[in-house]
């Protein structure tokens, strides 16, 4: 889908190097600039957030590497970098510099807390920049410290993503009208934006700041319960007939107390009988009384396990390429094979790529 789009990325950490996979992923020619020597590797050397880029090693604290830089930027139609706010000027690769050469660039900035505000230059990770933008508040049960969601919903949900848009959206502008922009994409406005489905919840009156209490943390039916063998069932049968469904299948369709979806003063109640309901079998118990059917229940698998799910195998949704597991690409497009391109290693294009600027 991207065929004919360069993107230019400085070798970060998490985020941009997301960002980037992703657009080579859709088909994007993307250039990691990774720094040279393993000195300052900040991924493994072929890691799969390389895959389907091209490599080539430059050291930016080299005027004659900075100009290398400066000539593949020109050739862009995007770049992604993730220095802390004033890095990049430093270094003479500064929005300015670059659109002076490239009036139609995309400049994409990574950053957790933005280009601007108090904290701009301050350090931080993803848990700090959900915590601050209110997208860790409900991650918890009641009584307890939030926890820090292990699939990174700040640097890929927050970050990586609204990156990506962002700079698919200036790319298309810069395509209009020859003008290109400065993306200042900052995981603490994405991961808040992210909330706003939450925030539409809240208008209807079922979203409460109290952790526990509201439509999607609170009731029986929205929540992952232990089984005997120490496996997890999530269930989510939000609509009426999908509960319907969920409470037929454990033999509770008469009763009285279950049958009182919403009632909010049940749900404690209805939460602690289905908790010793799930705890009295095992995991492949569960999966296999509610598969196929709507009631909203599915196992919770790990990467491996999910792996070997049907489902999972049917679409190829993760692949062992060079035995590595992977998640494919994702999303798909009729006529396109979802599979993983190989991971460049660090400085592996190099020579290409000088070869192809010194042609013009």
């Amino acid at each position: 889908m991207l065929n004919g789009i360069r993107v230019i990325e400085i070798e970060g950490l998490g985020p941009g190097p997301f960002a980037a996979m992703l657009l080579a992923d859709l088909g994007a020619d993307v250039i990691t600039i990774h720094r040279k020597g393993k000195g300052g590797q900040v991924t493994a050397d072929g890691s799969v957030l390389d895959r389907g880029k091209r490599s080539i090693a430059l050291d930016l604290k080299d005027p004659e590497d900075i100009a290398t830089a400066r000539k593949l930027i020109a050739s862009a139609d995007a770049l992604i970098e993730g220095f802390r706010p004033g890095v990049m000027e430093r270094l003479g690769l500064g929005p300015n510099e670059c659109h002076a050469a490239n009036p139609a660039l995309v400049y994409g900035r990574m950053t957790g807390w933005g280009q601007t505000g108090p904290r701009a230059e301050t350090a931080g990770h993803d848990l700090n920049y959900i915590a601050t933008s209110g997208a860790l508040h409900y991650a918890s049960e009641p009584g307890t410290p939030p926890i820090t969601p292990a699939t990174l919903v700040g640097d890929i949900g927050g970050g990586a993503l609204y990156l990506v848009v962002g700079l698919l959206s200036g790319i298309l502008n810069a395509r209009a009208t020859g003008k290109g922009t400065v993306v200042d994409a900052a995981i603490v406005d994405g991961s808040a934006h992210m909330m706003t489905l939450l925030m539409a919840i809240r208008q209807t009156g079922m979203l409460s700041m109290e952790r526990g209490r509201s439509l999607l943390d609170g009731p029986h039916w929205s929540r992952s319960y232990v089984c005997a063998d120490g496996g997890y069932m999530s269930v989510q049968c939000l609509e009426p007939q999908f509960y319907a469904i969920f409470i037929e299948k454990l033999g509770l369709s008469d009763d009285p107390e279950f049958l009182k979806q919403h009632d909010a003063s049940l749900w404690p109640k209805l939460t602690a009988r289905l908790e010793d309901i799930f705890l009295a079998e095992p995991r492949a118990h569960w999966a296999d009384l509610f598969d196929g059917s709507d009631a909203c229940v599915a196992p919770v698998l790990s990467p491996v396990e999910a792996s070997h799910a049907p489902h999972m195998q049917t679409r190829g949704v993760w692949q062992s390429p060079d035995g590595v597991l992977q998640p494919a690409p994702a999303p798909r497009f009729d006529g396109h094979a979802a599979t993983p391109g190989r991971p460049c290693k660090r400085g592996e294009h190099t020579a290409e790529i000088l070869a192809e600027l010194d042609a013009g």
